[in-house]
């Protein structure tokens, strides 16, 4: 199975700037100080193409694992809509 199949296209981009692109990101960044400090390397000033290459790295993936969770959402809502309109006898409302 494809992480994103083609029925996903119909559904609208999430925005660029999400909870999960900007947390991924910022651990992304986060992982290139860590590494620069593991190897005893001035943390921030040393390696700045491998910070920005780690960040928007996590940018990129957290981008798309927040496209690949809207995409089962709606898949699950999609289905549970599905399967009320064919039984409208068990989702009657109580009427009084």
């Amino acid at each position: 199975m494809a992480f994103l199949p083609d029925e996903s296209r119909s559904l609208p981009p999430p925005p660029l700037l999400n909870k999960g692109s900007v947390w991924l990101g910022f651990v992304g960044w986060l992982s290139a100080l860590a590494d620069n400090a593991f190897n005893q390397r001035p943390v921030f000033r040393a390696g700045v193409h491998r910070q920005v290459l780690l960040a928007s790295l996590g940018f990129f993936i957290g981008y798309q694992l927040v496209k690949r969770a809207e995409y089962v959402h709606a898949k699950v809502d999609r289905e549970l809509f599905e399967y009320i309109r064919h039984h409208p006898v068990d989702f009657q409302s109580p009427t009084g």
